[in-house]
Protein backbone atom coordinates (compact mmCIF):
# COMPACT_ATOMS: atom_id res chain seq x y z
CA UNK A 1 0.00 0.00 0.00
CA UNK A 2 1.27 3.30 -0.69
CA UNK A 3 -1.76 5.25 0.10
CA UNK A 4 -0.93 9.70 -0.74
CA UNK A 5 -3.69 12.51 0.24
CA UNK A 6 -2.55 16.01 -1.07
CA UNK A 7 -5.10 18.46 0.28
CA UNK A 8 -5.74 21.54 1.83
CA UNK A 9 -8.57 22.46 4.74
CA UNK A 10 -10.15 24.71 6.91
CA UNK A 11 -7.41 24.04 9.76
CA UNK A 12 -4.29 24.81 6.48
CA UNK A 13 -5.80 28.15 4.94
CA UNK A 14 -8.29 30.79 4.99
CA UNK A 15 -11.68 30.83 3.64
CA UNK A 16 -10.74 33.11 1.19
CA UNK A 17 -8.18 30.05 -0.44
CA UNK A 18 -10.63 27.50 -0.22
CA UNK A 19 -13.28 29.33 -1.72
CA UNK A 20 -11.10 30.32 -4.66
CA UNK A 21 -10.05 26.22 -4.52
CA UNK A 22 -13.15 24.84 -4.50
CA UNK A 23 -13.92 22.45 -7.28
CA UNK A 24 -17.40 22.25 -9.65
CA UNK A 25 -18.77 18.96 -10.53
CA UNK A 26 -16.85 18.50 -13.77
CA UNK A 27 -13.41 19.68 -12.44
CA UNK A 28 -14.16 16.57 -9.44
CA UNK A 29 -14.30 14.48 -12.85
CA UNK A 30 -11.72 15.69 -14.72
CA UNK A 31 -9.19 15.44 -11.95
CA UNK A 32 -9.73 12.01 -11.25
CA UNK A 33 -9.07 10.99 -15.11
CA UNK A 34 -6.07 13.37 -14.87
CA UNK A 35 -5.00 11.81 -12.18
CA UNK A 36 -5.02 7.83 -12.73
CA UNK A 37 -3.30 9.80 -16.58
CA UNK A 38 -0.48 10.67 -14.46
CA UNK A 39 2.62 8.33 -14.15
CA UNK A 40 2.41 8.17 -10.55
CA UNK A 41 -0.82 6.98 -9.59
CA UNK A 42 -3.24 3.83 -10.14
CA UNK A 43 -6.35 4.53 -8.37
CA UNK A 44 -7.78 7.95 -7.38
CA UNK A 45 -10.52 9.59 -5.00
CA UNK A 46 -11.44 13.41 -4.42
CA UNK A 47 -13.18 14.50 -1.20
CA UNK A 48 -14.16 17.69 -2.02
CA UNK A 49 -16.41 19.61 0.40
CA UNK A 50 -17.04 23.34 1.85
CA UNK A 51 -13.85 22.95 4.18
CA UNK A 52 -11.96 20.44 2.40
CA UNK A 53 -10.44 19.72 -0.73
CA UNK A 54 -8.34 16.15 -1.27
CA UNK A 55 -7.04 14.05 -3.02
CA UNK A 56 -6.16 10.53 -2.53
CA UNK A 57 -4.42 7.96 -4.85
CA UNK A 58 -2.38 4.96 -4.80
CA UNK A 59 1.24 5.94 -6.11
CA UNK A 60 4.57 3.97 -6.51
CA UNK A 61 6.48 7.04 -5.73
CA UNK A 62 6.13 9.38 -2.83
CA UNK A 63 8.34 12.61 -3.83
CA UNK A 64 6.90 12.19 -7.81
CA UNK A 65 3.50 11.85 -6.45
CA UNK A 66 3.21 14.79 -4.02
CA UNK A 67 4.49 16.83 -7.36
CA UNK A 68 2.34 15.47 -9.41
CA UNK A 69 -0.86 15.59 -7.15
CA UNK A 70 -0.17 19.07 -5.77
CA UNK A 71 0.31 20.40 -9.44
CA UNK A 72 -3.12 18.48 -11.04
CA UNK A 73 -4.77 20.42 -7.61
CA UNK A 74 -3.33 23.67 -8.56
CA UNK A 75 -4.25 23.43 -12.25
CA UNK A 76 -7.85 22.36 -11.50
CA UNK A 77 -8.88 24.43 -8.05
CA UNK A 78 -7.72 27.59 -10.73
CA UNK A 79 -5.19 28.76 -7.60
CA UNK A 80 -1.69 28.89 -8.86
CA UNK A 81 0.64 26.20 -7.49
CA UNK A 82 2.81 29.05 -5.71
CA UNK A 83 0.19 30.65 -4.04
CA UNK A 84 -1.63 27.32 -3.05
CA UNK A 85 1.69 25.26 -1.64
CA UNK A 86 1.61 26.81 1.46
CA UNK A 87 -1.64 25.70 2.74
CA UNK A 88 -1.20 22.13 1.68
CA UNK A 89 -0.89 19.30 3.91
CA UNK A 90 0.61 15.28 2.81
CA UNK A 91 0.03 12.28 4.59
CA UNK A 92 1.40 8.78 3.72
CA UNK A 93 0.64 5.84 4.20
CA UNK A 94 -1.02 4.67 7.56
CA UNK A 95 -0.81 8.81 8.21
CA UNK A 96 -3.38 9.18 5.25
CA UNK A 97 -5.34 6.03 6.93
CA UNK A 98 -5.42 8.04 10.37
CA UNK A 99 -6.02 11.36 8.23
CA UNK A 100 -9.48 10.20 6.73
CA UNK A 101 -10.66 8.15 9.14
CA UNK A 102 -10.91 11.25 11.36
CA UNK A 103 -12.23 13.25 9.09
CA UNK A 104 -14.88 10.21 8.68
CA UNK A 105 -15.32 10.48 12.33
CA UNK A 106 -15.90 14.50 12.24
CA UNK A 107 -12.62 15.17 14.40
CA UNK A 108 -11.20 17.32 11.63
CA UNK A 109 -14.85 18.52 10.93
CA UNK A 110 -15.45 22.42 11.24
CA UNK A 111 -18.08 21.81 13.84
CA UNK A 112 -16.55 18.29 15.52
CA UNK A 113 -18.31 15.33 15.35
CA UNK A 114 -20.79 16.82 12.72
CA UNK A 115 -22.42 13.92 10.54
CA UNK A 116 -22.67 15.27 7.17
CA UNK A 117 -18.80 13.96 6.20
CA UNK A 118 -20.25 10.88 5.82
CA UNK A 119 -22.83 11.59 2.88
CA UNK A 120 -19.69 13.42 1.10
CA UNK A 121 -17.53 10.29 1.48
CA UNK A 122 -19.77 8.08 0.43
CA UNK A 123 -20.37 10.57 -2.65
CA UNK A 124 -16.65 10.70 -3.31
CA UNK A 125 -16.21 6.64 -3.47
CA UNK A 126 -19.25 6.84 -5.66
CA UNK A 127 -17.63 8.95 -8.00
CA UNK A 128 -14.41 7.06 -7.76
CA UNK A 129 -16.68 4.03 -8.50
CA UNK A 130 -18.73 5.51 -11.48
CA UNK A 131 -15.04 6.89 -12.90
CA UNK A 132 -13.44 3.52 -12.26
CA UNK A 133 -10.89 5.53 -10.82
CA UNK A 134 -11.58 3.68 -7.60
CA UNK A 135 -9.53 0.17 -7.27
CA UNK A 136 -8.88 -2.24 -4.17
CA UNK A 137 -7.04 0.47 -2.30
CA UNK A 138 -9.19 3.11 -2.25
CA UNK A 139 -12.61 1.23 -2.42
CA UNK A 140 -11.21 -0.84 1.03
CA UNK A 141 -10.49 2.64 2.51
CA UNK A 142 -13.14 4.61 2.19
CA UNK A 143 -15.95 1.80 2.85
CA UNK A 144 -13.93 1.48 6.42
CA UNK A 145 -13.74 4.75 7.04
CA UNK A 146 -17.72 5.04 6.40
CA UNK A 147 -17.89 1.91 9.00
CA UNK A 148 -15.43 3.89 11.19
CA UNK A 149 -17.48 6.94 11.52
CA UNK A 150 -20.78 4.75 11.63
CA UNK A 151 -18.86 3.47 14.79
CA UNK A 152 -17.50 6.28 16.51
CA UNK A 153 -21.50 7.90 16.28
CA UNK A 154 -22.65 4.91 17.54
CA UNK A 155 -19.93 3.71 20.09
CA UNK A 156 -19.39 7.12 21.82
CA UNK A 157 -21.43 10.81 22.45
CA UNK A 158 -19.42 12.73 19.61
CA UNK A 159 -22.73 13.55 18.70
CA UNK A 160 -22.64 15.56 21.82
CA UNK A 161 -19.48 17.45 20.53
CA UNK A 162 -20.96 19.38 17.68
CA UNK A 163 -23.20 18.82 15.15
CA UNK A 164 -24.45 19.65 11.42
CA UNK A 165 -23.32 22.52 9.83
CA UNK A 166 -27.08 23.58 9.40
CA UNK A 167 -27.69 22.91 12.82
CA UNK A 168 -24.64 24.60 14.16
CA UNK A 169 -25.14 27.93 11.62
CA UNK A 170 -28.85 28.20 12.96
CA UNK A 171 -27.97 28.70 16.12
CA UNK A 172 -25.49 31.12 15.66
CA UNK A 173 -28.55 33.53 13.98
CA UNK A 174 -30.69 32.28 17.34
CA UNK A 175 -27.63 33.94 19.27
CA UNK A 176 -28.77 33.23 22.91
CA UNK A 177 -31.93 31.98 21.94
CA UNK A 178 -33.08 28.06 21.77
CA UNK A 179 -33.56 27.29 17.93
CA UNK A 180 -37.01 25.75 18.38
CA UNK A 181 -38.13 29.27 20.17
CA UNK A 182 -36.36 31.52 18.03
CA UNK A 183 -37.71 29.39 14.51
CA UNK A 184 -41.25 28.85 15.90
CA UNK A 185 -43.67 30.59 12.95
CA UNK A 186 -40.96 32.05 10.84
CA UNK A 187 -41.04 31.77 7.01
CA UNK A 188 -37.88 30.20 5.48
CA UNK A 189 -36.19 30.41 1.97
CA UNK A 190 -33.80 27.71 0.91
CA UNK A 191 -31.85 28.33 -2.26
CA UNK A 192 -30.22 25.07 -3.83
CA UNK A 193 -31.97 21.32 -3.48
CA UNK A 194 -29.11 19.64 -3.85
CA UNK A 195 -27.73 17.56 -0.59
CA UNK A 196 -26.96 20.34 1.64
CA UNK A 197 -29.85 22.54 1.05
CA UNK A 198 -31.91 19.31 1.59
CA UNK A 199 -30.54 18.67 5.52
CA UNK A 200 -31.07 22.73 5.89
CA UNK A 201 -34.81 22.39 4.18
CA UNK A 202 -35.50 19.35 6.96
CA UNK A 203 -33.89 20.81 9.68
CA UNK A 204 -35.71 24.05 9.19
CA UNK A 205 -38.87 21.95 9.34
CA UNK A 206 -37.90 19.92 12.54
CA UNK A 207 -37.05 23.02 14.61
CA UNK A 208 -40.43 24.39 13.60
CA UNK A 209 -40.60 26.99 10.98
CA UNK A 210 -43.93 27.64 9.74
CA UNK A 211 -43.07 27.57 5.66
CA UNK A 212 -40.33 27.25 3.42
CA UNK A 213 -39.79 28.29 0.13
CA UNK A 214 -37.38 26.68 -2.02
CA UNK A 215 -35.64 27.66 -4.88
CA UNK A 216 -33.57 26.32 -7.62
CA UNK A 217 -32.09 26.55 -11.08
CA UNK A 218 -33.77 22.52 -12.04
CA UNK A 219 -37.41 23.61 -11.00
CA UNK A 220 -38.48 19.59 -10.58
CA UNK A 221 -35.47 19.35 -7.88
CA UNK A 222 -37.02 21.95 -5.82
CA UNK A 223 -40.69 20.63 -6.22
CA UNK A 224 -39.68 17.25 -4.91
CA UNK A 225 -38.16 19.05 -2.28
CA UNK A 226 -41.12 20.79 -1.42
CA UNK A 227 -43.68 17.47 -1.79
CA UNK A 228 -40.98 15.70 0.78
CA UNK A 229 -41.25 18.53 3.14
CA UNK A 230 -45.07 18.73 2.77
CA UNK A 231 -44.77 14.59 3.49
CA UNK A 232 -42.62 14.46 6.35
CA UNK A 233 -45.54 15.07 9.15
CA UNK A 234 -43.56 18.19 10.97
CA UNK A 235 -46.79 19.96 9.86
CA UNK A 236 -44.25 22.58 7.68
CA UNK A 237 -46.06 24.45 4.65
CA UNK A 238 -43.98 24.31 1.55
CA UNK A 239 -43.68 25.64 -1.82
CA UNK A 240 -41.35 25.89 -4.82
CA UNK A 241 -40.23 28.49 -6.94
CA UNK A 242 -38.01 29.73 -9.89
CA UNK A 243 -34.69 31.38 -9.21
CA UNK A 244 -35.98 34.33 -11.02
CA UNK A 245 -38.19 35.32 -7.90
CA UNK A 246 -35.40 34.82 -5.02
CA UNK A 247 -35.38 38.85 -5.12
CA UNK A 248 -39.30 39.02 -4.56
CA UNK A 249 -39.48 35.89 -1.74
CA UNK A 250 -36.34 38.02 0.52
CA UNK A 251 -39.15 40.86 0.81
CA UNK A 252 -41.70 38.13 2.22
CA UNK A 253 -39.27 35.68 4.81
CA UNK A 254 -37.17 36.00 7.98
CA UNK A 255 -34.74 33.39 7.02
CA UNK A 256 -32.48 32.67 4.18
CA UNK A 257 -30.43 29.44 4.05
CA UNK A 258 -28.45 29.44 0.34
CA UNK A 259 -26.48 26.22 -0.36
CA UNK A 260 -25.85 26.49 -4.40
CA UNK A 261 -22.65 25.41 -6.65
CA UNK A 262 -22.64 28.35 -8.22
CA UNK A 263 -19.35 29.76 -8.91
CA UNK A 264 -20.68 33.68 -8.36
CA UNK A 265 -22.80 35.49 -6.40
CA UNK A 266 -26.28 34.32 -5.52
CA UNK A 267 -27.28 37.54 -3.47
CA UNK A 268 -25.51 40.38 -3.68
CA UNK A 269 -25.47 42.87 -0.75
CA UNK A 270 -28.10 45.32 -3.29
CA UNK A 271 -30.21 42.61 -3.63
CA UNK A 272 -30.47 42.18 -0.02
CA UNK A 273 -30.95 46.13 0.66
CA UNK A 274 -33.63 46.28 -1.78
CA UNK A 275 -35.10 43.53 0.73
CA UNK A 276 -34.97 44.75 3.88
CA UNK A 277 -35.89 48.31 2.61
CA UNK A 278 -38.77 47.14 0.81
CA UNK A 279 -42.29 49.13 2.08
CA UNK A 280 -39.89 51.22 5.24
CA UNK A 281 -40.87 54.57 5.82
CA UNK A 282 -38.24 57.44 5.08
CA UNK A 283 -35.63 57.95 7.55
CA UNK A 284 -36.65 59.73 10.45
CA UNK A 285 -34.68 63.07 11.42
CA UNK A 286 -31.31 62.11 13.31
CA UNK A 287 -32.28 61.68 16.83
CA UNK A 288 -28.51 61.71 18.04
CA UNK A 289 -25.49 63.79 17.16
CA UNK A 290 -24.39 60.70 15.84
CA UNK A 291 -26.43 59.25 13.63
CA UNK A 292 -24.70 59.13 10.69
CA UNK A 293 -27.64 58.80 8.17
CA UNK A 294 -26.77 57.03 4.74
CA UNK A 295 -28.56 57.16 1.53
CA UNK A 296 -30.83 53.40 0.23
CA UNK A 297 -30.42 52.80 4.02
CA UNK A 298 -33.03 50.60 5.77
CA UNK A 299 -34.90 53.03 8.74
CA UNK A 300 -33.26 52.28 12.35
CA UNK A 301 -35.36 49.77 14.14
CA UNK A 302 -35.09 51.86 17.17
CA UNK A 303 -34.65 55.94 17.03
CA UNK A 304 -33.16 55.44 20.33
CA UNK A 305 -30.34 54.03 19.37
CA UNK A 306 -27.36 55.22 17.10
CA UNK A 307 -27.75 53.79 14.08
CA UNK A 308 -25.23 51.54 11.83
CA UNK A 309 -24.31 52.51 8.19
CA UNK A 310 -24.76 50.83 5.07
CA UNK A 311 -23.69 50.32 2.06
CA UNK A 312 -24.06 49.43 -1.62
CA UNK A 313 -21.00 47.11 -1.61
CA UNK A 314 -17.64 45.71 -0.05
CA UNK A 315 -16.39 48.90 0.50
CA UNK A 316 -19.39 51.05 1.28
CA UNK A 317 -20.80 51.76 4.89
CA UNK A 318 -18.11 52.62 7.57
CA UNK A 319 -19.75 51.27 10.61
CA UNK A 320 -18.86 55.03 12.83
CA UNK A 321 -21.35 56.00 15.27
CA UNK A 322 -20.33 59.15 18.01
CA UNK A 323 -17.35 59.16 19.28
CA UNK A 324 -16.60 55.44 18.53
CA UNK A 325 -14.39 56.71 15.64
CA UNK A 326 -12.16 57.70 17.75
CA UNK A 327 -11.35 53.98 18.01
CA UNK A 328 -9.95 54.60 14.63
CA UNK A 329 -7.98 57.77 15.00
CA UNK A 330 -5.30 56.71 17.23
CA UNK A 331 -2.52 57.76 15.16
CA UNK A 332 -4.34 61.10 14.37
CA UNK A 333 -3.54 64.57 15.43
CA UNK A 334 -5.57 65.48 18.00
CA UNK A 335 -6.77 68.72 16.52
CA UNK A 336 -7.68 67.01 13.76
CA UNK A 337 -9.81 64.47 16.25
CA UNK A 338 -11.59 67.29 17.75
CA UNK A 339 -12.51 68.67 14.07
CA UNK A 340 -13.99 65.20 12.85
CA UNK A 341 -16.27 64.97 16.14
CA UNK A 342 -17.15 68.36 15.72
CA UNK A 343 -18.35 67.70 12.22
CA UNK A 344 -20.28 64.65 13.57
CA UNK A 345 -21.96 66.53 15.63
CA UNK A 346 -23.36 68.56 13.18
CA UNK A 347 -24.83 65.11 11.25
CA UNK A 348 -22.64 65.51 8.46
CA UNK A 349 -22.18 62.09 6.35
CA UNK A 350 -18.33 61.93 4.84
CA UNK A 351 -16.96 60.49 1.39
CA UNK A 352 -14.70 57.47 1.90
CA UNK A 353 -12.34 56.82 -1.67
CA UNK A 354 -14.66 59.28 -3.11
CA UNK A 355 -18.12 57.52 -2.96
CA UNK A 356 -20.89 59.45 -3.62
CA UNK A 357 -22.76 60.21 -0.20
CA UNK A 358 -25.54 62.35 1.02
CA UNK A 359 -24.98 65.07 3.87
CA UNK A 360 -28.28 65.26 5.69
CA UNK A 361 -26.99 68.52 7.69
CA UNK A 362 -24.67 71.12 6.47
CA UNK A 363 -21.20 71.26 7.64
CA UNK A 364 -20.03 74.71 9.31
CA UNK A 365 -17.22 75.58 10.53
CA UNK A 366 -13.90 73.32 10.46
CA UNK A 367 -16.16 70.39 9.60
CA UNK A 368 -15.02 68.46 5.73
CA UNK A 369 -15.96 70.44 3.26
CA UNK A 370 -17.31 67.57 1.08
CA UNK A 371 -20.90 68.73 -0.04
CA UNK A 372 -23.85 66.50 -1.17
CA UNK A 373 -22.67 66.52 -5.15
CA UNK A 374 -20.22 63.94 -4.07
CA UNK A 375 -16.80 64.11 -6.30
CA UNK A 376 -17.78 67.24 -8.01
CA UNK A 377 -17.63 69.24 -4.77
CA UNK A 378 -14.39 68.44 -3.91
CA UNK A 379 -13.93 70.98 -6.96
CA UNK A 380 -11.97 73.59 -5.67
CA UNK A 381 -11.42 73.51 -2.37
CA UNK A 382 -8.11 74.25 -0.79
CA UNK A 383 -5.63 71.82 -0.07
CA UNK A 384 -5.72 71.74 3.95
CA UNK A 385 -9.73 70.96 3.40
CA UNK A 386 -8.79 68.22 0.80
CA UNK A 387 -6.58 67.28 3.51
CA UNK A 388 -8.66 66.83 6.42
CA UNK A 389 -11.00 65.07 4.22
CA UNK A 390 -8.73 62.89 3.29
CA UNK A 391 -7.51 62.07 6.67
CA UNK A 392 -11.15 61.58 7.98
CA UNK A 393 -11.82 59.05 5.00
CA UNK A 394 -8.58 57.02 5.48
CA UNK A 395 -8.58 57.21 8.96
CA UNK A 396 -12.07 55.84 8.60
CA UNK A 397 -11.69 53.31 6.31
CA UNK A 398 -8.45 52.19 8.33
CA UNK A 399 -10.86 52.05 11.63
CA UNK A 400 -13.17 49.69 9.66
CA UNK A 401 -10.35 47.21 8.35
CA UNK A 402 -9.32 46.72 11.76
CA UNK A 403 -12.55 46.05 13.16
CA UNK A 404 -12.78 41.65 13.61
CA UNK A 405 -15.69 40.41 11.72
CA UNK A 406 -17.07 39.37 15.31
CA UNK A 407 -16.95 43.27 16.58
CA UNK A 408 -18.08 43.71 13.58
CA UNK A 409 -21.30 41.74 13.25
CA UNK A 410 -21.62 41.95 17.29
CA UNK A 411 -23.81 45.06 16.77
CA UNK A 412 -26.24 43.42 14.82
CA UNK A 413 -26.76 40.72 17.92
CA UNK A 414 -28.26 43.67 19.88
CA UNK A 415 -30.68 45.15 17.17
CA UNK A 416 -33.88 43.50 15.96
CA UNK A 417 -33.28 41.21 12.92
CA UNK A 418 -35.07 41.65 9.69
CA UNK A 419 -33.79 39.15 7.96
CA UNK A 420 -31.39 36.38 9.10
CA UNK A 421 -28.66 34.76 6.22
CA UNK A 422 -27.15 31.82 6.15
CA UNK A 423 -25.03 30.58 3.92
CA UNK A 424 -23.04 26.96 3.94
CA UNK A 425 -21.82 27.36 -0.10
CA UNK A 426 -18.54 27.29 -1.38
CA UNK A 427 -17.75 29.90 -3.02
CA UNK A 428 -19.78 32.15 -0.80
CA UNK A 429 -23.29 32.53 -2.52
CA UNK A 430 -24.03 35.67 -0.06
CA UNK A 431 -22.10 38.84 -0.64
CA UNK A 432 -20.28 39.09 2.82
CA UNK A 433 -20.93 42.96 3.15
CA UNK A 434 -24.69 42.24 3.74
CA UNK A 435 -23.77 41.72 7.47
CA UNK A 436 -23.27 45.78 7.17
CA UNK A 437 -26.78 46.55 6.56
CA UNK A 438 -28.91 47.34 9.57
CA UNK A 439 -31.63 44.55 10.40
CA UNK A 440 -29.43 41.28 8.77
CA UNK A 441 -27.53 38.89 10.57
CA UNK A 442 -25.09 36.85 7.99
CA UNK A 443 -23.83 33.61 9.48
CA UNK A 444 -21.48 32.18 6.77
CA UNK A 445 -18.85 29.49 6.74
CA UNK A 446 -15.73 32.11 7.89
CA UNK A 447 -18.24 33.03 11.06
CA UNK A 448 -19.22 29.84 11.79
CA UNK A 449 -15.13 28.70 11.73
CA UNK A 450 -14.70 32.08 14.36
CA UNK A 451 -17.55 30.65 16.40
CA UNK A 452 -17.02 27.02 16.27
CA UNK A 453 -13.08 27.31 17.41
CA UNK A 454 -14.19 28.22 20.68
CA UNK A 455 -16.41 25.65 21.34
CA UNK A 456 -15.59 23.11 23.90
CA UNK A 457 -14.49 19.94 23.12
CA UNK A 458 -16.54 16.75 24.39
CA UNK A 459 -14.58 14.14 26.49
CA UNK A 460 -15.94 11.84 23.86
CA UNK A 461 -13.75 13.08 21.54
CA UNK A 462 -10.76 10.67 23.49
CA UNK A 463 -12.94 8.27 22.87
CA UNK A 464 -13.25 8.67 19.75
CA UNK A 465 -9.50 9.14 19.03
CA UNK A 466 -9.08 5.54 20.23
CA UNK A 467 -11.20 3.92 18.14
CA UNK A 468 -9.45 5.46 15.18
CA UNK A 469 -6.03 4.51 16.14
CA UNK A 470 -7.22 0.93 16.83
CA UNK A 471 -9.16 0.84 13.10
CA UNK A 472 -5.92 2.41 11.71
CA UNK A 473 -3.73 -0.58 13.19
CA UNK A 474 -6.51 -2.80 12.23
CA UNK A 475 -6.54 -1.50 8.22
CA UNK A 476 -2.71 -1.00 7.72
CA UNK A 477 -2.73 -5.10 9.26
CA UNK A 478 -5.58 -6.13 6.97
CA UNK A 479 -3.57 -4.75 4.04
CA UNK A 480 -0.26 -5.80 4.71
CA UNK A 481 -1.70 -9.62 4.75
CA UNK A 482 -3.94 -8.94 1.76
CA UNK A 483 -0.37 -8.33 0.12
CA UNK A 484 0.71 -11.47 0.78
CA UNK A 485 -2.36 -13.85 -0.27
CA UNK A 486 -1.41 -13.61 -3.95
CA UNK A 487 1.62 -15.25 -3.10
CA UNK A 488 0.42 -17.63 -0.83
CA UNK A 489 -2.23 -18.79 -2.75
CA UNK A 490 -0.05 -19.17 -5.81
CA UNK A 491 2.26 -21.43 -3.15
CA UNK A 492 -0.52 -23.24 -2.54
CA UNK A 493 -1.89 -23.78 -6.08
CA UNK A 494 1.59 -25.09 -6.69
CA UNK A 495 1.76 -27.89 -4.51
CA UNK A 496 -1.81 -29.10 -5.17
CA UNK A 497 -0.46 -29.60 -8.77
CA UNK A 498 2.73 -31.78 -7.22
CA UNK A 499 0.26 -33.71 -5.82
CA UNK A 500 -1.69 -34.14 -9.08
CA UNK A 501 1.69 -35.08 -10.63
CA UNK A 502 2.90 -37.54 -8.12
CA UNK A 503 -0.30 -39.28 -7.57
CA UNK A 504 -0.48 -39.27 -11.58
CA UNK A 505 2.93 -40.96 -11.51
CA UNK A 506 1.72 -43.39 -8.66
CA UNK A 507 -0.94 -44.37 -11.18
CA UNK A 508 1.57 -45.29 -13.83
CA UNK A 509 3.18 -47.37 -11.45
CA UNK A 510 0.96 -49.05 -9.64
CA UNK A 511 -2.29 -49.78 -11.90
CA UNK A 512 -4.04 -52.27 -10.26
CA UNK A 513 -5.51 -50.08 -7.39
CA UNK A 514 -9.26 -49.56 -7.20
CA UNK A 515 -10.76 -46.21 -6.79
CA UNK A 516 -11.32 -46.24 -3.00
CA UNK A 517 -7.36 -47.03 -2.92
CA UNK A 518 -6.12 -44.55 -5.29
CA UNK A 519 -8.97 -41.94 -3.21
CA UNK A 520 -7.27 -42.40 0.27
CA UNK A 521 -3.34 -42.40 -1.56
CA UNK A 522 -4.25 -39.01 -2.82
CA UNK A 523 -5.82 -37.65 0.26
CA UNK A 524 -3.13 -38.70 2.18
CA UNK A 525 -0.48 -36.87 0.21
CA UNK A 526 -2.40 -34.02 0.24
CA UNK A 527 -2.99 -34.30 4.04
CA UNK A 528 0.91 -34.21 4.27
CA UNK A 529 1.45 -31.04 2.08
CA UNK A 530 -1.28 -29.26 4.17
CA UNK A 531 0.35 -29.57 7.22
CA UNK A 532 3.73 -29.22 6.08
CA UNK A 533 2.62 -25.69 4.46
CA UNK A 534 0.35 -24.81 7.14
CA UNK A 535 2.36 -23.24 9.78
CA UNK A 536 4.57 -20.86 7.49
CA UNK A 537 1.78 -19.84 5.73
CA UNK A 538 -0.19 -19.06 8.91
CA UNK A 539 3.27 -17.10 10.36
CA UNK A 540 4.36 -15.41 7.19
CA UNK A 541 0.70 -13.88 6.88
CA UNK A 542 0.80 -12.78 10.48
CA UNK A 543 4.79 -11.46 10.13
CA UNK A 544 3.67 -9.40 6.92
CA UNK A 545 0.65 -7.70 8.63
CA UNK A 546 3.62 -6.01 11.27
CA UNK A 547 4.65 -2.77 10.16
CA UNK A 548 8.02 -3.53 7.77
CA UNK A 549 6.48 -6.92 7.01
CA UNK A 550 6.19 -6.24 3.11
CA UNK A 551 9.06 -7.96 2.45
CA UNK A 552 8.37 -11.75 3.53
CA UNK A 553 6.17 -11.96 -0.04
CA UNK A 554 9.02 -11.43 -2.25
CA UNK A 555 10.87 -14.04 0.38
CA UNK A 556 8.33 -16.55 -0.47
CA UNK A 557 8.93 -16.06 -3.85
CA UNK A 558 11.92 -16.69 -4.09
CA UNK A 559 11.99 -19.94 -1.44
CA UNK A 560 9.63 -22.12 -3.60
CA UNK A 561 10.86 -20.11 -7.01
CA UNK A 562 7.11 -18.93 -7.66
CA UNK A 563 6.61 -17.23 -11.07
CA UNK A 564 5.41 -13.80 -10.89
CA UNK A 565 3.17 -14.06 -13.32
CA UNK A 566 1.29 -16.93 -11.77
CA UNK A 567 1.25 -14.28 -8.40
CA UNK A 568 0.08 -11.20 -10.77
CA UNK A 569 -2.76 -13.46 -12.44
CA UNK A 570 -3.91 -14.11 -9.08
CA UNK A 571 -3.93 -10.87 -7.89
CA UNK A 572 -5.76 -10.00 -10.90
CA UNK A 573 -8.85 -12.43 -10.36
CA UNK A 574 -9.07 -11.63 -6.61
CA UNK A 575 -9.53 -7.57 -7.27
CA UNK A 576 -12.08 -8.48 -10.57
CA UNK A 577 -14.02 -11.07 -7.93
CA UNK A 578 -17.12 -8.92 -7.20
CA UNK A 579 -17.70 -10.80 -4.43
CA UNK A 580 -14.18 -9.57 -2.53
CA UNK A 581 -15.84 -5.99 -2.56
CA UNK A 582 -17.84 -4.71 0.18
CA UNK A 583 -21.11 -3.16 -0.80
CA UNK A 584 -21.19 0.60 -0.80
CA UNK A 585 -24.34 1.00 0.36
CA UNK A 586 -23.86 -1.58 3.55
CA UNK A 587 -20.90 0.73 4.38
CA UNK A 588 -23.06 4.01 4.54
Amino acid sequence: MSLLVVGLSHRSAPVSVLERASLSADAKIKLLHDTLAAEPAAEAAVLATCNRIELYADVDKFHAGVAELSTLLAQHSGVALEELTPYLYVHYEDRAVHHLFSVACGLDSMVVGEGQILGQIKDALALGQELHTAGRLINDLFQQALRVGKRAHSETGIDRAGQSLVTFGLEQLAVRVPVAEWAAGKRALVIGAGSMSSLAAATLARVGVAEIVVANRTAERAERLAEILVASGTGVRASAVPMAEVADELTRVDVVVSCTGATGLVLSADDVLDAVSWGSAPDPAPQTPAGLKERGSAPDPAPQTPPATAGRGPQAGLELAGLDVSAGLETADAAVIARLVAAAQDGGRLADAGAARTISAPVEGDGCPVGPDGRAALTGVDASSLELHGTWADQGEAAAQRQPRKGARSQVDVAPVRLALLDLAMPRDIDAAVHRIPGVRLVDIESLAEASADAPMAADVDAVRGIVAEEVAAFGAAQRAAHITPTVVALRAMAAEVVAMEVARLDGRVPDLDERQRAEVTQTVRRVVDKLLHAPTVRVKQLASEPGGAGYAEALRELFDLDPQTVASVSRADAADPMNDDDPGRAS
